[in-house]
């Protein structure tokens, strides 16, 4: 009974973790008797989403003959591994008790068992695209496993809605010992009143149970929009009571007394606009961010208008990796207009490091990662036709429309707007105080932004690595927005007062201090990991592994925010002062 009620609650819980998976009854409509498509997906600890394994790699009861599921693309990216069920579950057929196998477990089939119940091993399948799940046994004062499995399926006319598997029955498995077990399952339906159409709902309905409060959410919007409205009220006194003082008396000035009345950021009108060091790599990082920022912004819409469920992870990573593609033009667009605006010639190998900032680290990580799970025989490996899928999609895809944006950012004649001229020779920079620097710098600009979506991410998180089915994007986008007008209010404040310090490498001082809030969410990441329930060595490679990748996209990102603040905010103040 214990083992039942565990099984029940948990199956509950995470039942909103996972995608649908196309099975062959793509119609979805069954008479009575009709067989319906059952599908064993992985096994793997509950506490590790990401270390999966394929189900009959434990000795559990196999049909004859045992079949592959033939996977799409996006399937295949899930890390599904479908293969035949031995249970047989037709349409409305009930089943009192049904024999699955008799089972003569050897020592080393027990002791595989053992070590899978001591780690909290559960299983996934699939009915008619459904997914459900169950644990395999558990540990009391010996370790038991569950050998008699009760369905229960509900059904609306001519349709599957909803399936529930629950576990009994535990039998003892003693270390060193062979032993016999017979395996059994149960079947009953029952009649439903929901419609085919918003089967799937029920998962998010079952997600919005779990122990978070929604008003928690709504609490720190609020607060970051009156942070907000307070980082803007201080920009506002900065240029009333000192940058409209400042640029009235500069412009009332006598000519003769100008070049002893300049002091602070109106001095470096001649250096103010200097092109960074480093310029083929800045803007690569900028062209990169602004597609990275695009990309987001076109997924969190596609969620907003409901074009993929947030449980579908399948259709969710596929619409990413397309998406990411088909907006790659965006990068070499920016990246290359932006390296000509700042003078640069050599735009084939900016090109290069514009498809590199982002998607070599995150290649380099795919090839390791992707190793390590090969080499452990998980499901997330990806097997030689996905990774031909996906270098096809990048060569006839991504690169050409990488190579077709940087073209027309080649012949775009677009200048860079500077109101004021360059010297030739750069003002040397004043000895500043330590809290004046990069990492200081970048340690308070990255705070804020951070604290603002701070609520969300614990959530986030959940959703991406644990078992919780996210699916507030109202809330997300309105975060997303807030953090990234705090990321523009906060960067052109430090702008100005580095200006003020009459220290003119702004440049990538802004790019840096915008991005920082990207290094914030990794430091929360060990939080995260410490916090959870995941251990091991395939675990953490795969959270840190792709978890560095996924907050360097979002450093690129809101450096690209902070700097674009910062350009604008410059070109105002410089334009607003006549300077020669």
């Amino acid at each position: 009974m214990k083992g039942f009620v565990d099984i029940l609650a948990v199956t509950v819980i995470f039942a909103g973790i996972s995608s649908q998976v196309k099975s062959d009854a793509s119609k979805h409509i069954y008479q009575k008797g009709d067989p319906v498509p059952l599908y064993a997906n992985w096994a793997g600890p509950s506490g590790n989403p990401s270390e999966t394994y394929p189900y009959y790699s434990l000795p559990f009861c196999q049909p004859d003959p045992l079949k592959q599921k033939k996977q799409s693309i996006g399937e295949v990216l899930n890390g599904d591994h479908l293969a035949s069920s031995p249970y047989k579950i037709d349409f409305r057929m009930e089943h009192k008790l049904q024999v699955v196998c008799r089972k003569n477990l050897t020592r080393q089939e027990v002791s595989l068992f053992r070590t899978a119940i001591e780690q909290g091993y559960w299983w996934e399948m699939y009915y008619d695209d459904l997914p459900f799940w169950g644990f395999i046994g558990y540990v009391g004062h010996q370790h038991f496993i569950y050998t008699h499995t009760d369905f229960k399926i509900l059904y609306s006319g001519d349709h599957v809605i909803g399936i529930l598997a629950m576990n009994a029955h535990p039998a003892e498995l003693a270390d060193g010992k062979e032993v016999n077990l017979n395996f059994t399952y149960a079947i009953m339906w029952q009649k439903t009143n929901i419609t085919f159409d918003k089967r799937m709902d029920e998962y998010i309905d079952i997600s919005r149970h779990l122990p978070h409060n929604i008003k928690i959410h709504h609490v720190a919007i609020s607060n970051s929009l009156w942070t907000v409205l307070i980082l803007f009220g201080c920009l506002v006194v900065l240029y009333v009571r000192v940058l409209r003082k400042d640029i009235y008396e500069y412009a009332s000035d006598q000519e003769s007394t100008r070049d002893h009345e300049e002091t602070g950021w109106k001095i470096l009108h001649a250096d103010v606009f200097r092109y960074p060091k480093y310029k083929s790599l800045f803007a690569a990082a900028i062209g990169s961010g602004t597609h990275l920022l695009i990309l987001s912004m076109l997924i969190l819409v596609l969620g907003l208008t409901g074009l993929f469920h947030p449980y579908d992870r399948r259709v969710y990573k596929t619409v990413l990796i397309i998406s990411y593609a088909i907006t790659c033009g965006v990068a070499g667009f920016f990246a290359v207009s932006f390296y000509h605006q700042l003078e640069g010639t050599d735009w084939m190998r900016n090109v290069f490091l514009t498809g590199c900032i982002f998607g070599g680290p995150l290649f380099l990580s795919f090839c390791v990662l992707n190793a390590v799970a090969t080499i452990y025989g998980l499901t997330v490996a990806l097997p030689i036709g996905g990774i031909v899928v996906i270098f096809l999609l990048w060569m006839f895809l991504a690169l050409p429309l990488l190579l077709l944006g940087a073209f027309f950012g080649k012949v775009t004649d677009w200048q860079f707007q500077a109101p004021c001229h360059t010297s030739n020779c750069p003002r040397e920079i004043p000895a500043l105080h330590w809290y004046r620097n990069a990492l200081p710098q970048m340690a308070l600009a990255g705070f804020l932004p951070f604290g603002f979506i701070f609520i969300e991410l614990y959530d986030i998180f959940d959703g991406v690595w644990g078992f919780r089915v996210y699916n507030l994007y109202g809330i997300l986008c309105i975060v997303i927005v807030l953090v990234i007008i705090a990321t523009a209010f906060v960067s052109v404040g430090l702008t100005y007062f580095q200006l003020a310090a009459e220290d003119h490498q702004w440049w990538w001082r802004s790019f840096l201090c915008g991005g920082s809030t990207g290094l914030y969410i990794f430091g929360y990441c060990f939080y995260y990991y410490f916090k959870s329930h995941m251990r091991g060595f395939i675990q953490t490679s795969f959270f840190f592994g792709y978890m560095a990748c996924i907050c360097n996209g979002i450093f690129l990102m809101l450096g690209t925010v902070g700097f674009r603040a910062s350009l604008l905010f410059i070109r105002y103040i410089y334009g607003s002062i006549k300077c020669d």
